[in-house]
């Protein structure tokens, strides 16, 4: 620091007056312009896009601020004013908390210099004027805010009101969030009046709470005296007065200690980042394999021989070979690449050689995984480092999903045509694993001495179970959210924001394991886990949610303490066998499903409870050989290894990795709201099209995912409602993927997943530009086959209430499943008193066997084109509604199944003549797309009639 000059004080301020008029204008701001637009607008800045008064009776900030003259004005007048404030508050803040080689204080300086921007960026772009970049600067603010907060708490003076202020005001603000989402939701999703209202109360909590937080800084600021002094005797001196010294030093105290200090290191943050990036690395081709075996049984209708190579997990059966294991372990870096084989794969456009290549990558991966676990198992901080990566790293393979909408964009199955970032991925992995791969394997040995290790076949039992719930549930943020849907009206949880609570908890679970690792891996906490499991497999809506959160949480907590445990045994042993018990577990979760298909299918058809478990079970055995090492031969605790002041910095490295991404999770959530403000493509018209297609789980011919050309097909057909087939993907075998995601969010839909996971069809989803009033969920009769799913919806088109029917059928060789679904849905049609479309995979021919049960007196349904002799599967049906149109669309390459589509008109004329009329007399807004006449584009065309077809 510059030595301090005399000179003489021209002007003194206390810094208490800083925070205080950043207070006093920032509130008068809000507060101002609520109080002239409760007077001068209130009607119209209570009404929202659903209702007005009197069920809205209190306004938004957002529409108090920015919609209406002028208050608009009068806010933003007062804000430039409050800016000059701001900018002292978060200097002065710095200046106060600084000290030499300290992080967070410039951290947070950083940190409220930019929020203090996008503030600005929210205040003087309105809603009115540009709602995306409103939106862009008011996430980010709110993103930021938490990083402001924690930093300020973290480099709090040692003022105990201060600090007990803040807290309160933080809490408040985030704990304020949480009713703020959910009245949103109420108000954005259901509709629920009033619902706004209160919605807007809490936020403008925020903002006093915000505000508030800022304000506790007058009792820091308060010691303090912001001066203008001149050092050249240029000031006339009437306002001043003399000083031998005015910048006296200012000396260190315990008032100005922070709570949190130490250098900071780019090189120590970098290490981070890039243990977290192979960790995403090794998740992402481990999840890779399932969907690519997957596409091999899926055309082979039954075992093909290429499902073996789920077995290339079981690599670190190789560590046994002494030599071996030494070389790898002294060459983490051949090691490490060896492990990015997986993301070449998508090199190779042959589905076998793609197959074989991310075999190759799993088995490497998996190599070395537990070889770099056990290279540092004797020493605590690089070990520690190593199980953060791997925890964090299936965090942001989360993460990832979560931003390309549950496909991971490095998998095998994409690429540049359908959003893959394959080469950017490879490209970060091959500079992740040649930095952390930089540095020499440790040799230090800290291990405490006289621990006891027993057996290490309980330890293998545990990973197992970890590793598979890690998998199953956690490899995308809306596996467990599906498992608890249950349609319409929304009672639980949406894949989008809500994922970013599954991510959230699943950092908090990690923030557990590795601060308070003794509770992580009680016997108290393996109970509480177990409960969760229990309450999360028997119950839907939110309830079931609770227990998939604290689940997440759970399994995420006892990675630290399952692999310290681990690394202490023989690795390939240890690992081999866990990763094979893995894999059985894998494979008895697809037999629930796939029983019809598999040797042995029935002794595990539907039961999913078993396959839960047998998780929980081996997890349980892990717990007890975690407390088996946890202790003296004597039965005394472990004494716990003390990290130097070095070590718990890099501990810190992972968790602000972790904020960083957790926030990029929040992010994504917002960015990903559902509008809910879906229009049909003929509204004019009231034409209602509605189609039915077999989708091969999102897999075309060629082994590519298929969302990209399935979203382009149904946008071209202009599909309003769409019944989607072999659609439910939340499987490891299928890559926990949700396809209903991106075609639902792309094409501005509503989606109803149908039967979750756990209901062990092999799915039907709806889609509907149309508000769906109500759905459930049906299983029909399957005595021998696989389980037939439907959807009934209830579907406001135009007004008018119509039922949509989903549903899949059993298989052509189980005869008697198939007439008791028959009758099964039926008498769904016939109970309905609604006019209803049915949109169905049926195995019969026309006029023969099930079809007349079908089409018949009990359902009062109509075939929308009874001349049409040939099909088999799909078929759409009808009554109580106009039909005007039908056509058959070739699949191209996407699946094994063409789309087929019938027209609608929803209006008083509910007759339908089986007449078949000529194009020109049917009227523009009822024709189909003129594109795929002919030879079509891409593939696609009009076949079978080579044209579409209209009825009188």
């Amino acid at each position: 620091m510059a030595k301090d000059r005399d000179g003489t004080i021209v002007f003194s301020l206390s810094g208490k007056w800083v925070s205080w008029s950043h207070t006093v204008v920032a509130y008068s701001a809000f507060l101002g312009a609520l109080i002239v637009g409760m007077n001068l607008h209130f009607h119209k800045i209570v009404k929202n896009e659903h209702y007005g008064y009197p069920n809205e009776w209190f306004p938004s900030v957002s529409a108090t601020i920015g919609d209406r003259h002028p208050e608009r004005s009068l806010f933003q007048f007062l804000i430039a004013i409050t800016s000059g404030p701001r900018f002292t508050l978060v200097f002065v803040w710095y200046f106060l908390t600084a000290q030499p080689n300290s992080f967070v204080p410039k951290f947070t300086l950083v940190v409220g210099l930019i929020r203090t921007v996008l503030c600005g960026g929210w205040v003087y772009i309105t809603s009115t004027d540009d709602h995306q970049w409103h939106d862009i600067f008011m996430i980010s603010y709110l993103l930021f805010t938490l990083p402001w907060t924690l930093g300020c708490l973290a480099s709090s003076p040692n003022n105990a009101r201060a600090i007990k202020y803040r807290k309160y005001l933080a809490g408040a603000f985030f704990g304020t969030l949480v009713p703020l989402i959910y009245f949103f939701i109420q108000h954005k999703v259901h509709k629920v009046p009033g619902a706004y209202t209160i919605y807007a109360f809490f936020e403008w909590s925020l903002i006093l709470f915000d505000v508030g937080f800022d304000a506790v800084t007058a009792l820091d600021f308060a010691g303090l005296d912001l001066r203008v002094v001149d050092v050249k005797g240029v000031s006339k001196g009437q306002f001043g007065e003399l000083a031998d010294s005015v910048a006296e030093k200012t000396k260190n105290d315990n008032n100005l200690k922070a709570l949190v200090s130490g250098k900071f290191s780019w090189v120590g943050m970098i290490d981070a980042i890039a243990d977290v990036y192979t960790g995403l690395m090794f998740w992402t081709v481990l999840t890779s394999l399932g969907v690519t075996i997957w596409y091999f049984p899926l055309w082979h209708m039954g075992i093909s021989g290429y499902e073996v190579l789920v077995m290339t997990s079981i690599a670190p059966y190789f560590l046994g070979i002494g030599p071996l294991r030494r070389f790898l372990t002294k060459n983490m870096m051949v090691t490490s690449i060896l492990s990015l084989t997986g993301l070449i794969a998508f090199l190779f456009p042959e589905p076998s050689t793609r197959l074989f290549v991310t075999g190759a990558g799993v088995f490497f991966s998996c190599l070395a995984l537990v070889a770099g676990f056990y290279a540092e198992r004797h020493s605590p901080a690089r070990l520690e480092g190593k199980i953060s990566g791997f925890s964090i790293g299936l965090i942001a393979s989360s993460i990832a999903k979560f931003a390309c909408y549950s496909n991971n964009p490095v998998w095998p199955i994409m690429g540049a045509e359908n959003g893959g970032l394959n080469r950017t991925g490879l490209a970060l992995g091959v500079l992740a694993v040649l930095w952390s791969s930089r540095k020499p394997t440790s040799v230090q040995d800290n291990t405490p001495k006289h621990a006891k290790k027993g057996s290490s076949f309980p330890i293998s039992l545990g990973l197992a179970g970890l590793f598979f719930g890690l998998h199953s549930l956690l490899s995308d943020s809306s596996t467990m959210i599906t498992w608890v849907w249950d349609g319409f009206p929304v009672t639980g949880p949406l894949a989008a924001p809500h994922g970013a609570f599954t991510l959230l908890a699943m950092g908090l679970g990690f923030f557990i394991g590795i601060s308070r690792e003794g509770l992580s891996r009680s016997w108290p906490m393996f109970a509480f886990g177990s409960i969760s499991a229990v309450i999360f497999h028997n119950n839907h809506g939110w309830w079931g949610y609770y227990g998939a959160f604290a689940l997440a949480a759970y399994l995420t907590s006892i990675i630290p303490s399952f692999i310290r445990t681990a690394v202490q045994h023989t690795p390939g042993k240890t690992f081999g066998n866990a990763f094979l018990l893995y894999n059985l577990l894998v494979l008895a979760h697809v037999w629930t499903v796939a029983y019809a298909f598999v040797p042995g299918g029935p002794l595990l058809r539907e039961r999913t409870d078993l396959v839960m478990i047998m998780t929980m079970s081996l997890i349980g055995a892990g717990v007890y050989s975690t407390a088996i090492l946890s202790t003296t031969s004597k039965g005394k605790p472990v004494s716990t290894i003390h990290l130097s002041p070095f070590q718990r910095r890099v501990k810190s490295y992972f968790l602000y990795t972790l904020a960083a991404l957790e926030l990029t999770a929040i992010g994504i959530a917002y960015m990903r709201f559902p509008t809910m403000d879906y229009e049909p493509y003929n509204k004019d018209a009231k034409v209602v099209s509605a189609g039915i297609w077999t989708v091969h789980f999102g897999i075309d011919n060629h082994m590519w995912s298929s969302e990209r050309r399935m979203r382009d097909l149904i946008k071209e057909m202009e599909v309003d409602i769409i019944g989607l087939l072999e659609s439910d993907l939340q499987r490891i075998i299928m890559g926990n993927r949700d396809m209903t995601q991106f075609l639902a969010e792309d094409l501005g839909m509503y989606a109803d997943f149908g039967p979750g996971p756990n209901k062990h069809t092999w799915g039907a989803a709806l889609l509907s530009k149309f508000p769906i009033v109500n759905s459930t969920h049906h299983l029909l009769p399957s005595p021998v086959g696989e389980l037939a799913p439907a959807i009934l919806a209830t579907i406001d088109m135009y007004g008018e209430i119509v039922d949509v029917l989903v549903f899949h059928s059993g298989q052509e060789e189980d005869v008697e499943d198939r007439r008791l679904q028959s009758e099964g849905i039926a008498k769904l049609m016939g109970d309905s008193p609604r006019p209803l479309i049915l949109l169905s995979y049926l195995v019969t021919k026309p006029h023969q066997g099930n079809y007349n049960t079908y089409v018949s007196e009990q359902s009062r349904m109509n075939d929308i084109d009874p001349s049409d002799w040939d099909r088999w599967c799909e078929y759409i049906l009808y009554r109580g509604i106009k039909r005007v149109g039908y056509a058959r669309v070739s699949r191209s390459t996407i699946t094994d199944t063409e789309l087929q589509v019938g027209k609608f008109v929803i209006g008083d004329d509910k007759t339908s003549s089986n007449t078949i009329i000529p194009e020109d007399q049917v009227p523009v807004g009822w024709r189909f797309p003129a594109k795929f006449n002919g030879e079509g584009i891409r593939g696609h065309r009009y076949h079978v009639f080579n044209q579409p077809r209209y009825f009188a």
